[in-house]
């Protein structure tokens, strides 16, 4: 038997309530009953009419309620909620008295799960950007040749593993020195950040990896706490994060110097390649020793440019070029000689080649005879056309050597000029008492001031010089 609430049982039987005196029973009884209640779980059937209030259900794997949440209250949401969706709901529980339904009115809802830590992931994001640390300005560069690398990793994940084989294999020479820190869990980001600032303050290396294996973004979560991001950002080692894949974005890849989509590609910013370091290196070699090359041969050009400058204005040079001339001529002379020989030795072979063929070993022995001659004869003649030259060119060479200014200086003579402007002094009547004179000698010079001059006839002008 049934009764209204505040009424008595009549005598005349029971309260028969009507459909809508039941349904607003109920929904009485459950909203003073339950209350504001939170509950979690996954959204379907959303439904988004022009009025702007939200219809959808919350389901788990065993069961679904109906849920409505108005205009006034969907619009404080800061996401946008769809199909498939964790969240977590503030709702009062209800009944849509028009067809008996049991709802929640949700009142406030929130991503749960990994939707909250997206959430979190992009307030802590937008709040750390606003103070700067992630301003490209602040960010280091790395250095070209590191002399030792950090790695801030699990030492027993299979980040540290890839790290170290990239290092070995594109440049095993520089040393390692390997942070172990525990890279998942509650107490992870303390400890990574404790870590960071640890090998800032050992300063043992140029550069630091900060590092990770992939995961669900719960198990990225240490790389997304607000200690890690302020770490990396006070670290004074520059620091390169490769934290998941490739797909995989963290705070502390916003706040390192440089992030790397892996750990192995942070392991590849980090070192230069061996190999094309060393064609580098080579390259630069050869063009370095090209250039030297090419400036050294400028530089023996020019010197031997200017020698020979030096040389055609040497009052030698004519003399040199006579011997020259001379060495040429005889040479000239002992080549004629001995193309001659030549070929008579060779025609020589060749009538001996007949003769052998043809084997009368009388005119053979007449033939060598005669052949002795002629080479005597050709030997003498060219004996007495060598003398004959080499006679001439020493002629010459004396001829020379007569008319030489140095043989004249060497015969006592001296040639003057005016100190002034170097002009030769010939007659007494070019200079004047006191005036300064430079004069020559065979050997060495002398320079004097005139104190008289006397202008002569022409047959032996005389010049009275006071040497100093």
């Amino acid at each position: 038997m049934a009764t209204r609430p505040g009424t008595a049982p009549a005598d005349s039987g029971p309260h028969v309530f009507t459909v809508s005196e039941l349904n607003r029973t109920v929904r009485d009884l459950l909203e003073g009953g339950l209350g504001a209640v939170w509950i979690e779980g996954e959204l379907s059937n959303i439904a988004r009419p022009a009025s702007g209030h939200l219809y959808f259900s919350l389901k788990d794997r065993d069961a679904q309620v109906r849920c409505a949440m108005f205009r006034g209250r969907n619009r404080l949401m800061d996401f946008r909620p769809d199909a498939g969706m964790q969240v977590r709901a503030r709702a009062r529980v209800s009944l849509y008295e028009a067809r008996g339904d049991y709802q929640l009115i949700v009142e406030q809802m929130e991503p749960a799960g990994a939707g909250a830590l997206a959430r979190a992931f992009e307030e802590l994001k937008k709040r750390l950007d606003a103070e700067g640390l992630f301003a490209q300005e602040r960010k280091r560069g790395l250095p070209r040749m590191p002399r030792r690398i950090g790695i801030v990793t699990s030492a027993s994940g299979a980040a540290v593993r890839d790290v170290l084989k990239v290092l070995a294999r594109r440049f095993p020479a520089i040393p390692v020195v390997i942070y172990p820190v525990q890279v998942q869990g509650e107490r992870a980001a303390p400890a990574i950040a404790r870590m960071i600032e640890t090998a800032g303050r050992r300063a043992d290396c140029d550069v630091l990896l900060l590092v990770r294996g992939g995961g669900s973004l719960e198990d990225l979560w240490p790389f997304n706490e607000e200690a890690v991001a302020r770490a990396v950002v006070a670290s004074p080692i520059p620091i390169v994060s490769g934290v998941g894949h490739e797909v995989d974005v963290t705070i502390a890849d916003f706040a390192a110097d440089v992030r790397a989509p892996t750990p192995s590609a942070a392991a590849e910013l980090v070192v230069p390649d061996a190999g094309e370091l060393l064609q580098t290196l080579e390259r630069l070699r050869r063009r370095l020793q090209a250039a030297a090359s090419a400036s050294l041969r400028r530089r023996e050009e020019r010197r031997r440019n200017v020698e020979s400058r030096l040389r055609r204005q040497h009052p030698e040079r004519r003399l040199q070029q006579l011997q020259q001339r001379r060495d040429e001529l005889e040479l000239r002379l002992r080549r004629i000689g001995t193309r001659a020989i030549t070929t008579r030795r060779e025609r020589l072979e060749r009538i001996d080649a007949r003769l052998r063929r043809a084997s009368p070993l009388a005119r053979i022995e007449r033939l060598r005879e005669r052949l002795d001659s002629n080479r005597r004869r050709l030997d003498g003649a060219i004996r007495a056309d060598l003398k004959h030259r080499d006679a001439r060119v020493a002629a010459l060479s004396r001829a020379l050597e007569a008319v030489s200014p140095l043989a004249t200086l060497g015969r006592g003579y001296a040639l003057v000029r005016a100190a002034e402007d170097g002009r030769a002094i010939t007659d007494a009547r070019q200079v004047e008492p006191g005036q300064h004179l430079d004069i020559h000698l065979a050997h060495g010079r002398l320079e004097a001031d005139v104190t008289r001059a006397e202008p002569g006839d022409g047959n032996g002008d005389r010049t009275t010089n006071e040497h100093e």
